[in-house]
């Protein structure tokens, strides 16, 4: 039986993947709900070396546990050591990670270089996702990224879709093959993601060392000329003048999905667990149609 060659032909389309959806645990009660609102991975931070040492966090006592009961559901979970690593460190940080990786942890999601080389000193496979702190907005970045060790690269917030397919365009074109991932929900940094010196020079509490106090989500004055802006009442968004809009992408979600990113990352382990329940379950379902 002849078949009509347009049947016989594998479209673009059918070729895309459904990215994984990676969800936020701030603690126990987050990864739990993450994982019963259809999360394929969770992140989380130990109680060192993350960039949010406000959440609640896990132990490194609580490794085991946690991936096997991640794994046992057929969950991946990746620990956040994002932050940037001081020299007299490094022999504690070498011991959190030989920890993670006799844990069986997914992956070391990276912002500090050398610990990437860190990371392949003491194991030659172990995955390395570059974090969204690594700032990488361009298909050099991603291979910096790659020579380094990098298996995955989390793009920074800022990165249109346009500018997402560029990257994704650039890449396959020097036969780079990284994955990469992207946020596709919650909050956005006014600077580049977590390269904000704010709330250093202010109150000496660096973003660089799991330490924000997002001064960005505060009310300001604006001051022209010396002259005092009216910007309406207290109540009006109008004096959150360094607090973007939080990203949302759900109205764009079939466009993210055809880009070919592998991943796409909620933000929020600060965030209570019945956000991350309900924000996972909603971005669940809206992929799974798409």
């Amino acid at each position: 039986m002849l078949m009509h060659a347009a049947e016989n032909e594998t479209s673009p389309a059918s070729l895309l993947r459904c990215p994984e959806l990676l969800a936020p645990a701030g603690h126990w009660d987050c990864a739990k709900a993450a994982v019963e609102n259809g999360a394929d991975a969770i992140y989380f931070g130990l109680d060192r070396f993350n960039a949010r040492m406000r959440a609640q966090n896990f132990t490194e006592a609580d490794l085991p546990q946690l991936m096997e009961f991640l794994h046992r559901r057929g969950v991946k979970g990746y620990v956040t050591l994002n932050t940037l690593i001081f020299q007299a460190e490094l022999a504690e940080a070498e011991q959190y990670l030989r920890t993670i990786i006799a844990a069986g942890v997914d992956a070391a999601i990276v912002q500090d270089i050398g610990i990437c080389r860190l990371i392949r000193h003491l194991s030659p496979d172990f995955p390395i996702h570059a974090s969204t702190q690594m700032t990488i907005t361009s298909a050099a970045g991603v291979e910096f990224a790659q020579t380094i060790g990098c298996q995955l690269v989390v793009l920074a917030r800022e990165c249109s879709i346009k500018e997402i397919n560029k990257i994704q365009q650039q890449i396959a074109e020097k036969n780079v093959s990284l994955p990469l991932e992207v946020f596709v929900h919650g909050a956005l940094c006014v600077a580049y993601s977590g390269q904000c010196l704010t709330s250093e020079s202010l109150g000496g509490r660096s973003a660089n060392r799991g330490e924000c106090a997002q001064a960005c989500r505060m009310p300001y004055e604006l001051i022209s000329d010396g002259q005092v802006i009216d910007l309406g009442n207290a109540g009006d968004n109008r004096k959150y003048l360094l607090s973007p809009q939080d990203l949302a992408g759900l109205d764009v979600l079939p466009e993210l999905v055809k880009t070919g990113v592998s991943s796409l990352k909620i933000e929020g382990r600060l965030k209570s667990p019945e956000y991350v329940a309900n924000v996972t379950r909603v971005y669940r379902e809206a992929l799974d149609r798409a």
